[in-house]
């Protein structure tokens, strides 16, 4: 949790230091009531700096100040993934990592290894786990502020629902019998991680 940063967003134009366009839209949606212009580090033609620490924080960043420094601007960057308490946190900052192949991301083989390292180490059920989403505020000269946000609730298998991304079909947020791959997305962003660190965000920067 970080305290409300001394320094509150004054500009009209804000970088989103990625390359996914939902991703982008999530946020610009989100921004819509503060009039700001949000503008993606991939439209810039910035390139994708190498996510090389071991937290959240650490590779939100190194996003954040890339896309700062490099646009001139300031850039909000979040690294977010999923942490499963049987398995020892994993896959944590690596959770796109478990969706790597060489013809790019498959989740559905990830929520699949999932579900097998939990009944290869025969964890007992609730398979307890979280959603984290770090986001990170940095402005070009190297002042940044860090906004965290996590959901609780628990693996379920099988998969489930196709509204969402990522490994949503599997996790089932406390409170809900439904998956965050069968709740409407829009209801989700209301809920989830990313909504905490935004609101978060929000009430320290803007309002």
């Amino acid at each position: 949790m970080s305290a409300a940063p001394v320094r509150r967003f004054s500009g009209d134009r804000l970088v989103i230091a990625t390359h996914n366009k939902g991703k982008l839209e999530e946020i610009a949606k989100l921004l819509e009531p503060f009039s700001v212009t949000v503008i993606s580090a991939g439209e810039l033609g910035l390139p994708e700096p190498a996510e090389t620490e071991s937290t959240f924080v650490g590779n939100a960043r190194i996003k954040a100040h890339a896309a700062a420094s490099a646009a001139g601007l300031p850039a909000l960057a979040d690294d977010s993934g999923l942490e499963v308490d049987a398995l020892g946190g994993a896959p944590g900052v690596w959770t796109a990592d478990w969706a790597e192949t060489p013809n790019g991301r498959d989740f559905v083989m990830a929520m699949t290894r999932v579900h097998e390292e939990l009944l290869s180490k025969r964890a007992p059920k609730p398979w307890t786990a979280r959603f984290v989403c770090t986001l990170v505020l940095a402005w070009p000269d190297g002042y940044d502020a860090v906004f965290q946000g996590q959901i609780g609730g628990q693996i379920v298998w099988p998969m489930r629902g196709d509204q969402g991304h990522g490994f949503d079909p599997i996790f089932q947020p406390d409170g809900f019998d439904q998956t965050f791959g069968e709740i409407d997305r829009w209801e989700k962003n209301k809920i989830s991680h990313r909504a905490e660190a935004f609101r978060k965000f929000v009430g320290g920067c803007f309002t």
